[in-house]
C-alpha cells in the first residue's frame, strides 16, 4: 500500500512538472500574440505635451521592477501565474472609461481580446495548480487606476501614461517568457 501511495505521489509530481514543458502554446503562439498587442499599443500612441502631469503620475506609481525581478527568479509555474495576473489586471484596466482616450474603441477592444487570450492560454498551461495572486502587483494596478486614471479624470494624458506603462509590462512579459523557453 505504501509503495502504491509513493508511486502515485511521484507520478503526480512528474506530471505537474511536465505539464508546463508540454505547453506548446508558449513556444509557438505567445510571441505572435505579444507582437500583436505591442503593435496595437504603438498604434494607440499619442504625442502628449503635458510633461509635468506625466512626471507627477510616474512618481506616484513607480513601475514594479522588483516584482519582475522576483518573478524572474521564481519557478516556471509561478512565472506563469504572475504573467496571468498581470495580463488580467491589464485587461481590467483597459475596460475603464476610455471616452477621452485618443484611440478608437475597437482598437482597445482588440487589445483586450488579445491580452485576455494570452492570459487564458497561459492559465491552461499550468491548469489549476496555481492561481496565487501577487498582492503587491494587485495594489500596483489599483494605484494605476486610482492615482493615474481617476485622479487625472480619465484624460487623454492619463490614458497615454497607462499605454506606456502597459507597453513596458508587455515587454517585460516577453522577457519572462523567454526565460521560460530558455530553461526547457
Amino acid at each position: 500500500m505504501l509503495n502504491r501511495v509513493i508511486f502515485i505521489c511521484l507520478s503526480l509530481s512528474l506530471y505537474c512538472a511536465g505539464a508546463f514543458q508540454s505547453c506548446r502554446w508558449i513556444d509557438n503562439r505567445f510571441k505572435q500574440y505579444s507582437e500583436k498587442s505591442l503593435a496595437l499599443l504603438d498604434s494607440m500612441a499619442r504625442n502628449c505635451t503635458n510633461l509635468t502631469e506625466d512626471a507627477a503620475a510616474e512618481d506616484t506609481v513607480a513601475f514594479p521592477n522588483n516584482l519582475y525581478h522576483q518573478a524572474s527568479n521564481a519557478s516556471a509555474e509561478d512565472k506563469i501565474n504572475f504573467l496571468v495576473q498581470m495580463l488580467n489586471q491589464t485587461s481590467a484596466l483597459f475596460e475603464e472609461d476610455q471616452s477621452s482616450a485618443s484611440w478608437k474603441e475597437n482598437t482597445a477592444e482588440n487589445l483586450i481580446n488579445i491580452i485576455t487570450r494570452q492570459a487564458d492560454c497561459l492559465r491552461a498551461c499550468i491548469g489549476s495548480h496555481g492561481r496565487k495572486n501577487n498582492k503587491k502587483l494587485n495594489m500596483y494596478f489599483k494605484r494605476l487606476s486610482t492615482h493615474v486614471l481617476k485622479k487625472m479624470g480619465y484624460s487623454t494624458e492619463a490614458w497615454e501614461l497607462i499605454r506606456k506603462e502597459i507597453k513596458t509590462h508587455l515587454m517585460r512579459a516577453d522577457l519572462l517568457v523567454s526565460s521560460l523557453l530558455a530553461t526547457n
